[in-house]
């Protein structure tokens, strides 16, 4: 009956929004619609009983993008043949992050901090827990917008979202979630080293999704430990390897419609805090609020301790955690092609060979 009163494209567009599959579009499924024609965007607010202090200390983030090269996508040495132009319509036009600079209070990055059973070094916790397994399957192809972000994922989905307005901080496919663990530790700082796995939804109706899966997002945050002051934080998409972006695009108006699937190379993809954060409101030794410039008009330039780290494991021994803790097939060694002879020779074992078009252990194979 829906599919013959609403016709192909019209159920395809009612299932997008029916995120529950109840044959129902409540208000909330409904928002997605009302904002696109409204042009009034969503404000994500912290969970109830996080309330920020206005006078908490802020810092700026940078973002950094420079957009897929075209020229690294299999179909393009057919020339796109049989491509639709309207389905790439998204990829094409995102040339820039969405919002270059954003200011956020450090306490919203309180979600990065480890849980009270968490304090070794390079022992990995979940940020956001994957939801996903062999035998849960994937989430639905048919999606435009995210669900609105609880909990810990508010922050990673505000950062996500200078980008691209539609991050989905959940992938549809496993292993999902954010990851991470203590790289340093000193008296009153953590040094945290992280791993998300997280996808852009790049068009919107009527056109088809186009699915955009970075193979991760990594990086580290300096927070002291009451989350109070950020000093550091970097999050990107490594790009040592020649592909490492996912693309998946619908052809037709349902879930098991015609799929293309693609991979290429982003140049960068980056978001960096521009310096440490700093006091909203300044104060004297005297409770007094004063000005944040000086007599001559110059901002007051703050001076930052030293932070002395006092237990400390390398950026390379916590990243291998991380990448066991999302695929546990990498507790054995995957050796490049060369060293696996050398090791096979010295270990009188045979050498397994296995030739990939992507990399297994991240999210763009």
């Amino acid at each position: 009956m829906a599919l013959k009163s609403l016709g192909n494209e019209g159920l395809f567009l009612f299932s997008s929004l029916d995120t529950n599959n109840d044959l129902y579009i409540s208000p909330e499924e409904f928002k997605p619609i009302a904002e696109k024609l409204t042009g009034v965007t969503p404000v994500f607010e912290f969970e109830e009983e996080e309330t920020l202090d206005p006078s908490g200390e802020t810092l700026s983030i940078v973002a950094k993008f420079q957009p897929l090269l075209m020229e690294t996508m299999t179909k393009s040495k057919d020339g796109f043949l049989g491509v639709s132009h309207i389905a790439l319509s998204g990829l094409r036009t995102w040339t820039a992050p969405a919002a270059p600079v954003s200011v956020m209070f450090a306490r919203q990055f309180k979600a990065f901090l480890p849980p009270k059973n968490k304090i070794e070094l390079g022992d990995p916790w979940w940020i956001i827990p994957s939801e996903l397994n062999i035998f849960t399957g994937y989430l639905s192809n048919n999606r435009f917008y995210p669900p609105a972000p609880k909990g810990k994922e508010i922050v990673i989905h505000n950062l996500l979202s200078m980008f691209h307005p539609r991050p989905f901080v959940k992938t549809r496919f496993a292993p999902q979630g954010a990851v991470a663990c203590i790289q340093a530790i000193s008296e009153f700082y953590y040094m945290i080293a992280f791993r998300i796995h997280a996808e852009f939804q790049l068009n919107e109706p009527p056109d088809f999704p186009f699915w955009f899966s970075p193979g991760q997002f990594t990086g580290h945050i300096i927070l002291s430990k009451d989350s109070s002051h950020v000093q550091e934080f970097k999050l990107f998409v490594p790009n040592k390897r020649s592909l490492n972006v996912d693309m998946e695009w619908l052809y037709g108006a349902s879930e098991n419609s015609n799929m293309e699937v693609d991979i290429g190379y982003l140049p960068q993809m980056e978001l960096e805090s521009s310096g440490p954060s700093i006091p909203s409101v300044i104060h004297d030794e005297n409770g007094n609020v004063i000005d944040s410039r000086d007599p001559a008009g110059e901002p007051i330039q703050f001076v930052f301790e030293e932070i002395t780290w006092q237990r400390v494991i390398s950026w390379e021994e916590a990243a291998q955690k991380l990448e066991v803790a999302m695929y546990p097939f990498k507790k054995v060694s995957y050796l490049p092609f060369t060293l696996a002879f050398d090791r096979a020779k010295a270990e009188n074992k045979l050498v397994h060979s296995i030739l990939l078009w992507g990399a297994l252990d991240d999210q763009s194979c």
